[in-house]
């Protein structure tokens, strides 16, 4: 029988890559995804779907029954919108804080071993230091970022207290397939995208020299896989995942090569910029795809 690993949010951008990462590695995969983010699923034809409120605490005894003997988790379901959090952080807080901590304890209640928790660069706010490794101080800047880091806590806890093994990715950037191109949860690839196929003018917040890290969705699914699958023992291990690259918002107009509007900026990060060595030398994990090269091939 193969061996069995469950994603959580696995119907939405990047938690569908993973799913189909670990299919095409010919893995036994369950999804978990009550479509919180209300927008269209994809699914994966060769995976079993449930359909579960994770922040529920009543649910805890049916997620450990559909856990077990489940090898790993990869928890990648959230409400993910930084802005957004900040206008609804009651809302955020129980989806994300307690469906991280609920599903924890149905991992533990299920024995499984090993818990990979999809966080996020907005844990450090914004800082000087740049690249930023994983050893800066944390200073989320909106409830988003608080509760990703509160996830990695609860992780590092879990693994001292009961010994799952977790470890949390923080995410920069992400870009790619499948990426949102319009409403609350669209990247801002994905926004320019669909402002030029609609004819729309390419809005740009602020001055657009606020610089990001821009990171490939499947170069994203392949940290998780090699987090997974590393032969260390992780008890709450941290690394960040990005492209070791940054680029400005008008640099990013400047791929897709269209004239440019500006409006009121938002209260965001000024740069981010991942430090990857730890990711490079623990997982042996490297990104390939540049994100320019990906805008001018898929414009």
């Amino acid at each position: 029988m193969n061996e069995k690993y469950v994603v959580s949010g696995g119907c939405g951008f990047i938690g569908s890559h993973i799913v189909d990462k670990l299919i095409d590695e010919d893995k036994s995969v369950i999804v978990i995804d009550n479509n919180s983010n209300n927008r269209k699923p994809f699914i994966n034809a060769k995976a079993k779907y449930y359909n579960i409120d994770i922040s529920n605490s009543n649910n805890i005894d049916e997620l450990s029954n559909i856990l077990k003997n489940c090898i790993g988790i990869f928890h990648c379901a959230a409400l993910i919108d930084v802005q957004e959090s900040i206008i609804k952080p009651s809302i955020y807080e129980v989806n994300n804080t307690m469906g991280t901590l609920n599903l924890l304890q149905a991992a533990v209640k299920a024995d499984v071993k090993r818990f990979v928790y999809s966080s996020s660069a907005a844990v450090y706010g914004n800082t000087d230091d740049m690249p930023i490794s994983e050893l800066i101080p944390i200073n989320p800047l909106s409830p988003y970022g608080s509760q990703k880091y509160y996830g990695e806590v609860m992780c590092k806890v879990f693994s001292q207290l009961h010994g799952i093994e977790t470890c949390s990715l923080r995410y920069f950037n992400a870009f790619g397939e499948r990426q949102k191109i319009s409403g609350a949860y669209a990247t801002v690839i994905g926004i320019f995208k669909f402002q030029i196929k609609n004819s729309l003018p390419v809005t740009i917040t602020g001055d657009g020299e606020q610089r990001r890290d821009f990171i490939y969705v499947k170069d994203l699914a392949n940290a998780n896989y090699l987090s997974m699958f590393c032969e260390e023992k992780f008890t709450g291990e941290i690394f960040n995942i990005g492209s070791g690259k940054n680029f400005s918002i008008n640099q990013i107009a400047n791929f897709f090569n269209v004239s440019k509007t500006y409006i009121p900026a938002l209260k965001e990060p000024k740069a981010s910029l991942a430090d990857i060595n730890k990711a490079n030398k623990i997982l042996g994990w490297f990104p390939f795809m540049d994100v320019e090269q990906w805008i001018k091939s898929n414009k």
